[in-house]
């Protein structure tokens, strides 16, 4: 058992596949067939696995882990999410504006006064564009488009992102009022 201190998310078991305990497994990695070049993958509650291969499936990757020699045991992964150590992310092959999206988490977001909107919580893919929710003390949770209008600057070093809370839409523009005083959101 391991238990991971900046656990990445790198992979989800879908299902067995065939009857010599492979797997079909949605990855999170810029290239699917570089799953196996992270290093072993742990589970949640700390357990260990090894690839031994993988090739391409339909709109998936088949993965064989040691260990898992039927399709009984490899039902019994269905469902379970695979994780890395952020430390084995290759760092050195990113371009200076790049980054990987775990790095975000934790990231103060403010306006330019420097007024907190809370910190990124998480980055999400719903497929229409990415997410980022702010998560502040006395706050409720709050989306922001991932987009170059809402977010206009990602300090890591400062441990900060900079936003347009209007882009983003965290508050209203006032020139969108009507006749009544009213915003499109019902409020004055």
């Amino acid at each position: 058992m391991a238990k991971l201190e900046n656990p990445i998310l790198m992979a989800k078991i879908g299902g067995a596949q065939g009857l010599r305990g492979e797997v079909r497994v949605s990855t999170y990695t810029d290239d699917p067939m570089a799953l196996g070049d992270y290093g072993n993958l742990v589970t949640a509650d700390g357990r260990i696995f090894e690839i031994l291969e993988v090739r391409e499936g339909k709109n998936v990757v088949v993965v064989r882990f040691r260990g898992i020699n039927d399709r009984n045991a490899a039902e019994s992964l269905n469902g379970l999410e695979l994780f890395i150590e952020r430390d084995n992310l290759p760092d050195d092959e990113l371009d200076d504006d790049e980054f990987y999206y775990a790095d975000l988490e934790g990231l103060e977001a403010v306006d330019a006064e420097g007024k907190s909107y809370g910190a990124v919580s998480a980055v999400y893919d719903f497929g229409a564009g990415d997410l980022l929710e702010l998560k502040g003390a006395g706050r409720r949770p709050a989306l922001i488009p991932f987009s170059e209008a809402a977010v206009l600057e990602i300090d890591l070093e400062a441990g900060r992102i900079l936003i347009d809370p209007m882009a983003a839409g965290l508050i209203d523009n006032p020139d969108d009022k009507d006749q009544n005083g009213m915003s499109p959101f019902g409020k004055k």
